[in-house]
């Protein structure tokens, strides 16, 4: 079912259901993505109601059961994240596409800082300063997010290895992490069965996990000592990564002040490299 026509079939329906069917079918509005992806039992302790009630909505609103039900939600979410269904929607939906972007972007950043805590960005920079290595993952274009995340780390000194697609899978890359280091996952949707089985490997060794997703039904979040949420909403392509390079330049600038003088002086070292004529030219500006 496509999505459109799920939302309308649960708006329809829900005016007309007693209080905690009521509630199920608002958290299926509002949490369509993460109820995608947990298992009947996790929904029901979330929203405190039974198994056997989360089966009767179902049934309600015209499927077979929780499971049919479900799948529509997941059609629903693979829709979303289809490059050329959302291009279809924007071409007959926005006649002023840019300004659409433009809104949509500025809403991604707020909804990614919204969701910061300054608790978790002092963890964040407790767990990368006491780790041997940081392993830096990504698949597809999660991985730009990991590639970003990897040079800050060289800049301010620290021991990075970047792990995305290449002559190894990324699990056989995974076996090099320890218990001493620290993994940091991005992984938007669609989420890769590789990425979270490489993840449950470093879970399992006792290296610690932070996850950068777009929800905490993501399946690598089961894995993760340490989570962070972004927005990533697009008109047009899967996900846009604003949101995600967003806090990467928040969390990295968190961690280079951390550092102190440990990031000051590989900063100061990487600086004289940008006084090589024969890579910049120094008469536009010095700066990485």
């Amino acid at each position: 079912m496509e999505g459109a026509r799920l939302e309308e079939l649960l708006r329809s329906k829900m005016d007309a259901l007693p209080t905690k069917a009521r509630r199920v079918v608002e958290y299926l509005l509002a949490n369509t993505r993460e109820a995608a992806f947990l298992s009947i039992g996790d929904v029901a302790e979330k929203l405190d109601v039974s198994k056997a009630q989360l089966v009767r909505v179902s049934r309600v609103l015209g499927f077979s059961g929780y499971s049919d039900l479900k799948g529509s939600l997941k059609d629903a979410v693979l829709e979303q994240v289809n490059p050329s269904a959302t291009l279809s929607r924007s071409i007959t939906s926005f006649s002023n596409l840019p300004v659409e972007i433009h809104r949509l972007e500025h809403a991604n950043l707020d909804d990614t800082w919204n969701q910061l805590r300054a608790e978790s960005i002092g963890e964040f920079c407790s767990i990368l300063r006491k780790s041997g290595t940081i392993y830096c993952v990504g698949w597809g274009i999660s991985s730009l997010v990991a590639e970003f995340l990897y040079t800050r780390l060289l800049e301010m000194g620290l021991k990075g290895v970047l792990i995305k697609r290449g002559s190894m899978a990324l699990i056989e890359q995974a076996r090099a992490v320890t218990a001493t280091d620290a993994v940091v996952v991005c992984e938007l949707p669609s989420y890769v069965i590789e990425v979270t089985e490489s993840m449950k490997r470093a879970s399992e060794i006792g290296a610690t996990v932070v996850t950068l997703t777009d929800s905490p039904a993501a399946p690598v979040c089961k894995f993760a000592n340490l989570s962070f949420y972004v927005s990533d909403a697009s008109p047009t392509f899967g996900s846009s990564l604003i949101g995600p390079f967003f806090l990467i330049h928040v969390l990295t600038s968190a961690l280079a002040v951390n550092l102190g003088d440990k990031a000051k002086d590989a900063l100061k070292d990487q600086e004289k490299g940008l006084h090589d004529e024969r890579i910049y030219y120094p008469t536009f500006g010095l700066r990485y």
